[in-house]
């Protein structure tokens, strides 16, 4: 598989607070990758520094084997990386529409493309058809989070970062955004996701990383890693994942 995106020994400092301490990982065309963690690990530092929101202090990012460490953050959008923040951001006083559009600025010329983009997202979430003239801000928290992946997957990104995209969400809600994550991801984009809900990543997951206060400490296809007892301990509730299905228990973020 073609390597899209790669990171040696990444380091992200807060001050004098070591948030990233030379994070190394790939992921290829295709694939989900899944990074688990506590509270505090890093893990939002980490796609905040792929998409060039805060800075590395050292280390290289490449995509398709281009370093982009230096470069700005819409132009990391415009190479084909979309990030999709914890939290959903959406812009609460425009429209379900005008978000999509403001997901698609890089593009804004490609008129045509434009309209096809929302089609699709609309294809995929056709809640937000019928509320596109509604504010963002009025939406339900499932909504929300449907239009804030919308919104990315309008820059037609290669990759797509997902974070903690089913926060705060109710179980059956949660079931219904892993499997549009499953669709995007059979549709061409490759995936690398930060989740709170250990089995539901693993679940989706072909590959997956544990990183623990800025260190990644576990890796591998994602089967391996559902019988790591430590990672069962940790993530698991203390049980391997025999299912999409299984009872979720309490999981750490």
């Amino acid at each position: 598989m073609t390597t899209l995106l790669s990171i040696e020994n990444l380091q992200v400092n807060y001050g004098t607070v070591a948030a990233l301490k030379g994070v190394t990982m790939t992921v290829s065309e295709g694939e989900i990758v899944t990074v688990l963690g506590a509270n505090g690990a890093g893990k939002s530092t980490l796609l905040k520094a792929l998409s060039r929101l805060v800075p590395a202090r050292s280390g290289d990012m490449k995509h398709q084997g281009k370093t982009y460490n230096r470069i700005p953050p819409f132009e990391v959008v415009r190479m084909g990386i979309s990030h999709c923040p914890e939290g959903r951001r959406v812009f609460a006083t425009l429209t379900v529409e005008e978000n999509l559009n403001l997901g698609a600025y890089t593009r804004r010329k490609e008129k045509v493309a434009v309209e096809q983009g929302k089609e699709r997202v609309f294809d995929l979430f056709p809640v937000l058809l019928k509320r596109r003239r509604q504010l963002a801000g009025t939406l339900s928290g499932g909504e929300q989070q449907m239009l804030a992946m919308g919104r990315a997957l309008m820059s037609r990104p290669r990759i797509l970062l997902l974070d903690e995209p089913s926060l705060g969400l109710a179980p059956l809600l949660v079931r219904h955004i892993f499997d549009i994550i499953k669709e995007i991801n059979e549709q061409g984009v490759t995936i690398l996701l930060v989740e709170q809900n250990a089995r539901k990543a693993l679940a989706i997951a072909n590959r997956g990383y544990v990183l623990e206060t800025g260190t990644i400490t576990a890796s591998g296809r994602a089967a391996d890693l559902r019988k790591d007892p430590k990672v069962q301990e940790a993530y698991l509730g203390g049980t391997a994942l025999k299912g999409e299905n299984a009872v979720p228990q309490e999981t750490y973020r």
